[in-house]
């Protein structure tokens, strides 16, 4: 039986979502019940499409009866986790023309690095990509000649914007092809201590370069529990990856069977049983409900309190935070990967991943069961695991391929309990993200790597304008006292948003020596945001007129995690004096480039998804 909080949000969110989610379907439904797309346009239209094909392709798109698919492609050879992806679109090809059918790159993303950009200019424009990438996504697809879609991105912005681009085409059936996490390298707990001793200038910059490249060293995603694996996740929970495929490492045996299988699968629904489910249809509200359940049980990435919401927004549904706080209150805290915890992903696919983890949320009535997937109705298929079936090969245009892949019951228990553990037994009984309110306005915070003492904070202000302010503030060392940073004029329309790593080893450091810090902020912090309480997102951010912009140096906060409290412990007269002095100052926010000028105008807050693609809708 559904647990009867999912219940509830569920049918609230439904209710918000009437209207703009029956228009978004009814926008689909006419796309869908238009003329079979290539025989709809002209012959010049089509001889464009298939001027540089073969003549055997030509064939085919020339006849308009045969699928063709769109690849929507992130690849590029700079960056570990999108590497793999060069040899996806040939593998495709290979099968469609198996199936006497054609597939073609329909367009690139691209696909910038957070970890590249960490503290450096280009971080600006990290958020502003994700918007970048769902136009490119339409774009790509708004040829208009293609039967289903194929999109392959893992990382932090790709995959949101990948999924809000395809959904303007969510008519086709789109399946999401992952390419895995790098196999594991030095433990990430032992790269966070070299970073932390190098913040405090104890060890050398070629000390850190050497556990850095130990821990990041060959292709595939890093293999923290951050944003580019929390995508993964989602991507899986919400039927959109074949079961089981997330974590499965690249070049081997295994993860070039699935991505082959994913090909074979959605070739069958077109060409046989021609009843491939439209993405508009596997992206409704319960399976959104899903994917932040999944979010909450994992102690996902706090990035995806805006991602998801952007995301829903995109097929018409209407999340809230405080839809998020109220199943973090049921939903319990499965897993333990870093930085909630000692272990990776890869340690996390060992122990059982994500069919074990499905089957147990299943159980408990946390997921719903009667949602769409690319494989048809229900997430049993989703409670399985992949294995090598040897004994027969995919015959491909040269008769071998990868290995096939069959699906086996997932593991009754958890492998290793220090990792993954049931939901009779959990980390916590709630989730890994909460929600703060108060006179400051709304924050998110990743509660699950945080221990218990030091998730309520009370302290006085220290306001910084950027993390590099603070930086040099602890290098003179100025920091060494209980405070809470305070970084404002880092929102979406102040300046895109960057995320705000770089505070983290120096406010770690500061923590391990006793002191009582904490973090507030209208920018992000990185999907693996970690030990020390970090109040970020606030809205309104400091440009829209927010509290945050009226904090002052000595001003006494209070970050309390488990009430979700978030107070500025000053007297309404002396606020209101403060906002005569700003406005009197002509104070203005944002030094972003001109660049950003538009993104700036259009681009909604943190708590309505930093999204310029729908109108922003009123919060509960």
């Amino acid at each position: 039986m559904l647990h009867p909080r999912i219940k509830e949000v569920t049918e609230r969110v439904i209710e918000r979502s009437k209207a703009s989610r029956a228009a978004y379907l009814a926008r689909m439904q006419a796309a869908k019940s238009q003329t079979r797309v290539r025989a709809g346009i002209g012959c010049g239209n089509l001889a464009h499409v298939m001027a540089a094909c073969t003549s055997d392709d030509k064939a085919r798109l020339s006849g308009d009866e045969k699928p063709n698919l769109a690849i929507i492609n992130s690849y590029n050879d700079m960056l570990s986790a999108h590497v793999p992806y060069k040899e996806y679109p040939d593998l495709i090809k290979q099968i469609a023309t198996k199936f006497d059918a054609t597939a073609q790159v329909a367009g690139g993303v691209p696909a910038m690095c957070d970890g590249v950009t960490q503290g450096r200019d280009g971080m600006d424009l990290s958020l502003f990509s994700r918007d970048v990438i769902a136009m490119s996504t339409a774009i790509a697809l708004s040829h208009d000649v293609f039967d289903g879609v194929f999109c392959l991105g893992v990382c932090d912005k790709i995959v949101p914007g990948l999924v809000i681009g395809a959904l303007s085409f969510g008519h086709l059936p789109v399946f999401f092809l992952p390419a895995g996490p790098m196999p594991s390298g030095i433990p990430n707990k032992e790269k966070a201590r070299v970073r932390q001793k190098f913040a405090q200038g104890l060890v050398s910059r070629e000390e850190l370069l050497k556990a850095e490249s130990e821990s990041y060293h060959s292709a595939g995603t890093c293999t923290f529990y951050g944003t580019a694996n929390s995508n993964q996740m989602l991507m899986e929970i919400m039927g959109l990856h074949l079961p089981g495929s997330s974590f499965v490492n690249p070049y081997t045996e295994l993860r070039d069977g699935l991505t082959a299988h994913a090909v074979e699968t959605m070739l069958k629904q077109l060409v046989t049983s021609k009843d491939a489910v439209p993405m508009a249809e596997v992206m409704s509200e319960k399976t959104i409900i899903n994917g932040l359940v999944g979010l909450l049980a994992t102690g996902g990435s706090t990035n995806h309190a805006i991602h998801l919401v952007a995301m829903a927004k995109a097929a018409g549904v209407e999340l809230t935070w405080k839809d998020m706080a109220d199943l973090s209150e049921v939903v319990p805290l499965l897993t333990r990967i870093y930085p909630n915890g000692s272990a990776d992903v890869n340690h996390f696919q060992a122990a059982g991943g994500m069919g074990y983890l499905m089957k147990q949320l299943l159980a408990k009535g946390l997921l719903h069961n009667d949602v769409k997937t690319i494989l048809g109705e229900g997430l049993e298929a989703y409670t399985t695991e992949p294995r090598l079936d040897k004994d027969v090969n995919l015959i491909v245009s040269d008769n071998t391929g990868p290995a096939k892949v069959k699906w086996v019951p997932c593991a009754e228990q958890s492998h290793d309990q220090e990792v993954l553990r049931p939901a009779d037994n959990p980390f916590n009984r709630s989730g890994g993200l909460q929600l703060l309110t108060g006179n400051l306005g709304k924050a998110v915070i990743k509660v699950s790597a945080v221990q218990e003492q030091h998730q309520v904070v009370s302290a006085p202000a220290k306001v910084f304008a950027d993390q590099g302010s603070l930086q040099s503030a602890f290098a003179r060392g100025e920091l060494n006292q209980d405070f809470i940073a305070v970084i404002k004029e880092q929102g979406p329309k102040a300046k895109g948003m960057p995320e705000l790593h770089k505070l983290t080893p120096v406010m770690a450091s500061l923590q391990d020596q006793g002191f009582k810090v904490a973090i507030v902020t209208d920018g992000r912090m990185s999907g693996a945001s970690g030990k020390v309480p970090a109040a970020i997102h606030l809205a309104p951010e400091a440009v829209e007129g927010g509290m945050i912009a009226k904090v002052k140096d000595g001003d006494l906060l209070t970050l309390d995690a488990p009430n979700g409290i978030l107070k500025l412990h000053v007297s309404d007269e002396e606020l209101a004096a403060r906002h005569i002095e700003l406005v009197h100052s002509g104070a203005t926010f944002g030094t972003g480039r001109e660049l950003f000028a538009g993104f700036r105008n259009i681009v909604s807050s943190a708590d309505l998804g930093a999204s310029a693609f729908a109108p922003a809708y009123e919060q509960e």
